[in-house]
């Protein structure tokens, strides 16, 4: 029973933590693997460049398949603010009961799943992390409402304690592009990302290029087969100033 109550699970995080959060689940691969599991999510180099330590207070914004590797980076006497957004329930119902799942397992006390409005996320204080996962994008999707992304930008400035990052893996737009392939592409400029969020009061504090693809051409859609898992993204790191 034990055997099957974790394959089950497994299953439900994947489809919680796919490419694209604004996916209904029907049209999402069927996976099992995630950060702690699936080599190609890079689970500790992203771990590493958030810089999560045993004790911290984190936030994952969209949930999905860094909720476990989170979980054990920050351990028992840490916490992982595990958010589903109401309007991606909203949208595809049931978005949220993967990473309940996972919640309600006692190897993972340690993580809170909540349901806010994006406009009212209801993030603590003190936070030593927030991290979004390919889905800083869909803040401009319509399904999102859209968000009040400058205010949802400032919200996660008040919740992180002095020197606390806010991290966010997107899918690369070309240069200049703007906004202009949120719906169309699920794709996002990286400059558009870091004027919105230095906006905010951060001061740009780190990038890595581990899922960089020069490649990529940023013309298809991200789950066109010939570049899906393989797309051009940036992963960026900003630092609330103290």
């Amino acid at each position: 029973m034990l055997r099957i109550k974790t394959v089950a699970v497994m299953a439900a995080l994947a489809m919680a933590g796919s490419v694209c959060a604004s996916l209904p689940a029907a049209a999402q691969p069927a996976q099992t693997a995630d950060a702690l599991t699936d080599p190609a999510l890079k689970g500790p180099e992203v771990i590493a460049f958030i810089g999560v330590k045993p004790g911290d207070q984190v936030a994952d914004v969209f949930a999905g398949r860094f909720v476990r590797a989170l979980s054990q980076a920050v351990g028992p006497n840490g916490k992982v603010h595990a958010i589903e957004p109401a309007e991606l329930i909203k949208a595809f119902p049931g978005g949220a009961e993967a990473v309940k799942a996972v919640a309600a397992q006692p190897a993972y006390s340690n993580v809170v799943v909540t349901t806010p409005a994006i406009n009212t996320p209801g993030l603590p204080s003190g936070l030593a992390a927030v991290f979004i996962r390919q889905n800083y994008h869909d803040l401009y999707d319509k399904f999102m409402g859209p968000a009040d992304v400058p205010a949802f930008n400032r919200a996660v400035f008040a919740a992180l304690k002095p020197g606390g990052v806010y991290v966010v893996l997107d899918h690369a737009d070309a240069p200049g592009s703007g906004l202009a392939g949120v719906e169309s592409e699920h794709r996002i400029d990286k400059a558009r990302v870091i004027s919105d969020i230095t906006a905010a009061g951060f001061v740009i504090d780190g990038e890595s290029r581990i899922f960089a693809n020069p490649a990529d051409d940023h013309s298809k859609v991200v789950f066109d087969p010939s570049i899906r898992g393989k797309s051009d993204q940036f992963l960026l790191r900003f630092k609330k100033p103290g």
